[in-house]
């Protein structure tokens, strides 16, 4: 049978939390998913661990490759999904047992082009300060994961103007829209229509590449419904790629994308899109990026630092400033021409 909805799960050194990850898959209440495992040079047993499922059910397919990082291996499971939908899952994570069907049926529903659900902003909170405390991270288990969801009174809200609900920015919590927002830019938290996204590659050997793909897609002015439900569950990796990252590559990780994503925009986006995108989006990504200075040390990083702003500066990312990022600018221009 074909599946529906095919389910992209990048892996590496996770075989102490794979199962959980596969078991929420495998428990999920629709059934006609497919789930790419994609191990990633996994030093570990993952690989291994992903092949035990994929003989007791066939709607799991492995695939092996050599270490390339997040980005390559999201990029190296989508030729194998053939569902008509596609999501991401990382391996560490998992997520409640109706999110497939509540985004599906939303999907079909809406006639949408992405279904937009948010992650448990209480259990991660918890495992980060059970963490700190030394108590045990391993075996708890989320408030609402049991909760049983009608999908026929789930309350969305269905845009085809994405910029009107995505944002990087903090709103306050007495906000009546703020559970409308579409916050940040993770990709794990969406429902996908396969064909909006088949030819949007991630950039290879970047951290936080979520910016710039979702800023890809969100120029193809995607039909969008959001749906205000926990159904993600975000385990916090303490010793992860992010965590143990030089603040210099993280730096360059954040201009890479910043660039990439602007000369994107500057070759197809209209005004209103290009204006919309560079105030709720790109200025929070630059003063990211900016804020990173401070923890570079030698002489030789705070040049590669100086190069990365100069060359967004040449081709144009600081030309119109919004207001509120005035000050950041005259800061990165005094920046790039000190001695």
């Amino acid at each position: 049978m074909q599946p529906k909805i095919s389910i992209i799960i990048p892996m590496y050194n996770v075989e102490k939390y794979l199962r959980r990850c596969l078991d929420s898959v495998q428990n999920q209440t629709f059934k006609q998913w497919q789930a790419i495992c994609v191990d990633d040079g996994s030093p570990d047993k993952s690989g291994e661990i992903a092949e035990e499922y994929a003989k007791k059910d066939k709607r799991f397919i492995v695939v092996h490759k050599e270490n390339g990082g997040l980005s390559d291996a999201r990029n190296y499971g989508m030729p194998h999904a053939t569902g008509q939908y596609i999501m991401f899952l990382d391996s560490d994570d998992f997520i409640h047992p109706q999110t497939m069907e509540i985004a599906y049926n939303t999907a079909i529903k809406n006639k949408s082009d992405i279904v937009s659900f948010t992650y448990d902003r209480i259990y991660r909170p918890r495992l980060m300060v059970r963490h700190v405390l030394h108590l045990d991270t391993d075996n708890v288990t989320p408030f609402g994961i049991k909760k049983k969801y009608d999908v026929n009174k789930i309350k969305t809200r269905t845009t085809d103007d994405v910029f009107e609900l995505a944002t990087e920015r903090t709103h306050n919590k007495t906000n009546p829209n703020r559970k409308w927002l579409i916050k940040h830019c993770h990709v794990w938290k969406n429902l996908y229509k396969k064909s909006l996204i088949q030819d949007v590659p991630f950039i290879k050997g970047i951290l936080f590449e979520d910016f710039p793909w979702w800023s890809a897609v969100m120029l193809k002015r995607p039909r969008v419904t959001v749906v205000p439900l926990p159904l993600y569950y975000y385990i916090p990796n303490f010793g992860g790629i992010v965590l143990s990252a030089k603040q210099l590559r993280i730096m360059k990780s954040l201009c890479t994308g910043i660039k990439s994503a602007y000369k994107l925009y500057a070759a197809h986006a209209d005004d209103d899109q290009m204006k919309k995108w560079q105030s709720q989006f790109m200025w929070f990504f630059v003063n990211w990026a900016f804020r990173k200075l401070k923890y570079l040390k030698t002489d030789d990083e705070i040049t590669q630092a100086r190069n990365e702003f100069t060359e967004m500066k040449n081709i144009g990312v600081f030309d119109n400033v919004p207001n509120e990022w005035y000050e950041l600018r005259e800061k990165i221009y005094k920046f790039i021409t000190e001695n």
